[in-house]
């Protein structure tokens, strides 16, 4: 059995399926998440109360070394590969969605940074050696998440709701909270001005009842 490669694949987009192998394994990777308590405001109290609202998502942090020294080619045909990941594919009007795999890894994000090094150069210039440090966020759609925490389905916890042709603020109220008179609280947390107004498709917040 040949040693195990990390690979980095678009899930949608032009170059869907066109996976990009990883010349060198990495040494090691790291994988953060960051969890957003609100400060509430109440008096008498030596430390406020903490409210959470929506979570973030992970993100996985790695350095690739690819090296062409010696097969005397430009090391730029691997790293511009991962360059392109970055870049707005125009079936998408956005960067694609990736699938990070080794061995028990498996990490759907997208690109959010990446840094290529040159470090060593044939005589005319041409780069050999390169190090790419990537960082990509955790990205998951709202039915997605919806299908993966069916146990968050009370409305004490926050959760995202992707808006279907004809919904209404009011509407939506009642399905998530069994109160069309709490559409105001979902507006508020989104911003909307106009709660006669939704597109098909725009993901709302829609923030816990805290008992």
């Amino acid at each position: 059995m040949g040693l195990a490669k990390l690979q980095i694949t678009p899930v949608d987009g032009k170059k869907s399926g066109q996976s990009i192998d990883a010349l060198f394994n990495p040494k090691e990777y790291t994988i953060s998440k960051s969890v957003p308590w609100n400060p509430q405001s109440a008096s008498g109290l030596d430390a406020p109360e903490l409210q959470f609202t929506t979570g973030q998502g992970q993100t996985l942090q790695l350095e690739l070394f690819f090296d062409t020294y010696e097969a005397g080619t430009n090391v730029k045909a691997h790293t511009d590969k991962l360059h392109g990941l970055a870049l707005i594919d125009t079936s998408l009007h956005r960067p694609p969605m990736v699938l990070v795999t080794w061995g028990s890894l498996v990490f759907k994000g997208v690109v959010e940074s990446l840094n290529h090094r040159f470090t060593m150069f044939m005589e005319d210039g041409t780069p050999v050696r390169a190090t790419c440090s990537v960082t990509l966020r955790e990205a998951e759609n709202a039915s997605e998440q919806a299908t993966n925490n069916r146990g968050n389905e009370s409305p004490d916890h926050a959760k995202l709701h992707a808006v279907r042709r004809g919904e209404t603020l009011q509407s939506i109220a009642g399905q998530e909270y069994d109160d069309p008179n709490q559409w105001r609280r979902i507006a508020d947390a989104n911003g909307i001005d106009d709660p006669f107004r939704l597109d098909p498709g725009v993901r709302l917040i829609i923030p816990p009842i805290l008992r």
